[in-house]
C-alpha cells in the first residue's frame, strides 16, 4: 500500500477520476449521502457480481433472493430491531450537537464503553473531566438515551400509528421470511444457502469516513442454512471461502485480519462472530465483512410471531429440526473503499511520477482501451473497427486524444489493467500491442487473437 495515502487524497481521487461524488453536491451536498460516477458504478457493480458468482454461480447449494425494502412491521419486532436496533445518543446542550455516546468516552478515555447502559455512560460523561464537546469543547451534556437506528415512514395517505412501516436496516430478515418459500419451491436441502444484495438503511448518529459508513448502502448477505451441530464446523469453512475471496481479487493478506468477537460483547442472536478486518490507514482495523453463527434464532422467532412451521423435514433421518445459520455479511461499499486503498500507488518511473490502481482485472471499472497511434485514417480505422468488436465482451474505453505517454497514464490512474495500440505496423502485419498496466511492459499479438488474449489476461 502507498504510504501517502489519506482519506483527502482518496476522497478527491474519487471524485476527479468519476469514480464517488458527493450527493447534491450543487446544493452544497449532504452529510453522509455519495452519488457513484461513470467508474465508480462499473466498479462496484463487478464488486458485486464477482461476490453473486463466487456465492451463487459457481455453487450447487445457494441460490438468490430479491426481497422488498418496506416490510411488515412485525418483521423487525420479531427479529429485535424494534426494542434494540439503538445506539447510545448523548445531546451536548452547549453547541446542541448529538453525539454516540460511546464514541465520546472511548475517544476520550481509551475505555471500551460497547455495551454499557444508558445510566453508565451518563454517570461516566458528567464525572469524567476529559469528556468533551468536540465543537466547543463543553461539558454539559444531557442524559444518554437509546435512539433506533430503523428511519420511520408510512404506508398509504395517512400519517398514523397503524401505517407505519421502517426501511429495512439490513436485508438478511428478507431471506429468513422467505425461507419456507424457497424450500417449497425449489427443492433445496439442508445444507443450502439463500444470498441477497440490496439497499439498506440505517439512521447512524455519527456516520463518516467517506463511502465507509453512510446511512443509505448497499449490503451482500448470505443465510447458509444447516443441520445442528454442524455449524461450528460450517463456520470455519465460510471463514476461509470469504476469506480467500478477497486474496483472489488482489488484496494484500498483510492487510487482513480476523477479529474473534468476545462472547460477552456477541449480538443476542450469536453463538460466534468473527469480522474479517482491513488496515484501512485512516482508522485503523476495522470491519470489512461478519461471518456469523446465528444458531436457530431468527427462524425461531419468525416462527413464533408468524404462527408458521419453519422447521426443516430431514427426509434421510425422518426428523424435523430448525436450522441453524451461518452469515456471511458485507457490503460493496466498504469493500470497494478497501480495494481502492489497497490499490492505489504513486509510483517515480523514468523520472516521472505516475497515479496508478492496480486493481484486480475483474473488478477494474474498465478492462482495456483501445488507442489508435493516430487519428488519421487507416490506422483510426482499424483501431475504431477493434474498438467495437471488443466493446460488448466488457467495458472497453476508446481515446485517441493527446500523446500516447499521456493516455496511457489517464488509464493507470482509472485502473485500467491492459492498453490496446493500434500503429503504423499494423497495417501490415495486422499486429497490435498490448501493454500491461502494472509491469508496463508490451506484447504483440495478432489483431485476431485480441479477444481471446484479453479475456485470459482478465480471468486469470
Amino acid at each position: 500500500m502507498s504510504q501517502t495515502v489519506t482519506m483527502d487524497k482518496i476522497v478527491a481521487f474519487c471524485k476527479r477520476r468519476g469514480f464517488v461524488y458527493q450527493s447534491s453536491e450543487i446544493y452544497g451536498g449532504i452529510r453522509s449521502s455519495y452519488d457513484y460516477g461513470p467508474l465508480g458504478v462499473e466498479m462496484k457493480r463487478n464488486i458485486k457480481e464477482e461476490w453473486w458468482r463466487h456465492l451463487v454461480h459457481m455453487r450447487e447449494d445457494v441460490v438468490g433472493l430479491d426481497a422488498a425494502i418496506i416490510m411488515h412491521p412485525r418483521v423487525w419486532e420479531a427479529s429485535g430491531h424494534t426494542a434494540t436496533f439503538n445506539d447510545m445518543l448523548v445531546e451536548s446542550r452547549t453547541s446542541g450537537r448529538r453525539y454516540r455516546a460511546d464514541h465520546l468516552i472511548e475517544e476520550a478515555t481509551g475505555a471500551d464503553a460497547e455495551g454499557m447502559s444508558a445510566e453508565e455512560m451518563t454517570r461516566i460523561i458528567a464525572e469524567d473531566g476529559r469528556i468533551k464537546d468536540p465543537v466547543d469543547g463543553g461539558r454539559d451534556f444531557a442524559p444518554v438515551r437509546p435512539f433506533n437506528l430503523m428511519f420511520e415512514t408510512y404506508t398509504g395517505p395517512v400519517k398514523s400509528p397503524e401505517n407505519v412501516v421502517y426501511l429495512r436496516p439490513e436485508t438478511a430478515q428478507g431471506i429468513f421470511v422467505n425461507f419456507k418459500n424457497v424450500m417449497q419451491t425449489n427443492r433445496v436441502k439442508v445444507p443450502f444457502g439463500i444470498a441477497q444484495q440490496g439497499k439498506s438503511f440505517r439512521n447512524e448518529i455519527t456516520p463518516g469516513n467517506f463511502i465507509f459508513r453512510t446511512r443509505e448502502f448497499e449490503q451482500m448477505e448470505m443465510e447458509f442454512f444447516v443441520e445442528p451441530g454442524t455449524d461450528e464446523e460450517w463456520h470455519e469453512y465460510w471463514l476461509e471461502q470469504r476469506w480467500n475471496w478477497y486474496t483472489s481479487l488482489g488484496i494484500n493478506p498483510e492487510n487482513l485480519r480476523r477479529y474473534e468477537h468476545p462472547k460477552e460483547k456477541l449480538s443476542h442472536y450469536a453463538k460466534r462472530t468473527v469480522d474479517i478486518e482491513y488496515n484501512f490507514p485512516f482508522r485503523g482495523w476495522s470491519e470489512l465483512e461478519g461471518i456469523a453463527n446465528r444458531t436457530d434464532f431468527d427462524l425461531k422467532q419468525h416462527a413464533e410471531f408468524s404462527g408458521e412451521n419453519l422447521e426443516y423435514f430431514d427426509q434421510a433421518t425422518n426428523s424435523r429440526y430448525v436450522p441453524y445459520v451461518i452469515e456471511p455479511a458485507a457490503g460493496p461499499d466498504r469493500i470497494m473503499l478497501a480495494f481502492l486503498v489497497d490499490a492505489y500507488r504513486e509510483e517515480e518511473v523514468n523520472g516521472e511520477s505516475r497515479t496508478v490502481l492496480k486493481l484486480h482485472p475483474r473488478i477494474a471499472p474498465t478492462k482495456a482501451a483501445v488507442f489508435p497511434l493516430s487519428k488519421k485514417e487507416p490506422v483510426s480505422t482499424v483501431a475504431r473497427q477493434l474498438y467495437e468488436d471488443l466493446k460488448g465482451d466488457y467495458r472497453i474505453f476508446y481515446d485517441d486524444s493527446g500523446a500516447i505517454g499521456r493516455r496511457y497514464r489517464r488509464q493507470d490512474e482509472a485502473g485500467t489493467p491492459f492498453c490496446v495500440t493500434v500503429d503504423f505496423d499494423s497495417l501490415e502485419d495486422k499486429q497490435v500491442t498490448i501493454r500491461d498496466r502494472d509491469t508496463m511492459e508490451q506484447e504483440r499479438i495478432p489483431i485476431a487473437a485480441v479477444r481471446d488474449r484479453l479475456q485470459g489476461l482478465i480471468s486469470g
